[in-house]
């Protein structure tokens, strides 16, 4: 493998040796959300060199974290997606996506943004302790996209699908307004009011959305 290597006979070293190099890290972002095609993780990781993602990649397949595989036909593209020892860094990823909550604001102008990251940032803010038996559904919206999930409560907790409902009520809102409203910094009418945010259907409900979700002083 090659890139960084620390002489030194520590596990957290031996990660740090296959996360640390730039870009690695927003690589698995990705491929936790899905198989990605070679294309799609370079239009959607903005500023990264074919040169560099290619490298980046056969040394997490070298390590054994990501897998190449060619879909059946009709398709016949070839993808990436993690392998079990791939996956196995979801818990990982979902603390640093909550500790890196306390530094996301201000968004820069030139931050780039895709509606369907906030799966993970949803997943990493949810609430694990019972959470009200109910089903909203949130748009997040960013630009011309837009992206769909169902927050669904109960005894384990709150789950978070993509899924365009149905729930009892649906918010609209964009990723930064979704933030202050879940940490309660920002009531859900004012954001109503301000037109940063829209509900369908039950207000009442929707009124209960922090309640699904870690209320602690993290903004992410």
């Amino acid at each position: 493998m090659s890139g960084t290597r620390y002489a030194q006979f520590c596990a957290l070293a031996r990660a740090a040796e296959i996360l640390g190099e730039r870009w690695t890290l927003l690589i698995i972002r990705e491929l936790l959300l899905g198989q990605k095609r070679f294309s799609d993780l370079s239009d959607r990781l903005s500023g990264v060199s074919p040169t560099v993602l290619t490298t980046r990649l056969n040394a997490l397949i070298e390590s054994g974290v990501v897998q190449r595989v060619t879909l059946p036909p009709p398709f016949n593209a070839q993808v990436y997606e993690l392998t079990p020892i791939g996956l196995g860094l979801k818990p990982a990823i979902r603390e640093l996506i909550r500790w890196g909550g306390h530094f996301i604001f201000p968004m820069r102008p030139d931050d780039e943004f895709e509606p369907d990251w906030g799966l993970l940032a949803l997943d990493a803010s949810a609430r694990r302790t019972p959470t009200p038996p109910h089903k909203i559904v949130l748009r997040l919206k960013h630009k011309a996209k837009i992206a769909s999930f169902l927050i669904e409560g109960g005894e384990a907790g709150t789950t978070i699908t993509r899924s365009d409902g149905p729930g009892s009520a649906t918010i609209e809102t964009t990723f930064d307004t979704f933030l202050p409203i879940i940490s309660a910094k920002l009531p859900l009418e004012q954001a109503i009011r301000k037109n940063l945010a829209s509900v369908e259907g039950s207000l009442r409900i929707a009124r209960m959305l922090p309640r699904f979700f870690d209320r602690s002083e993290r903004h992410g």
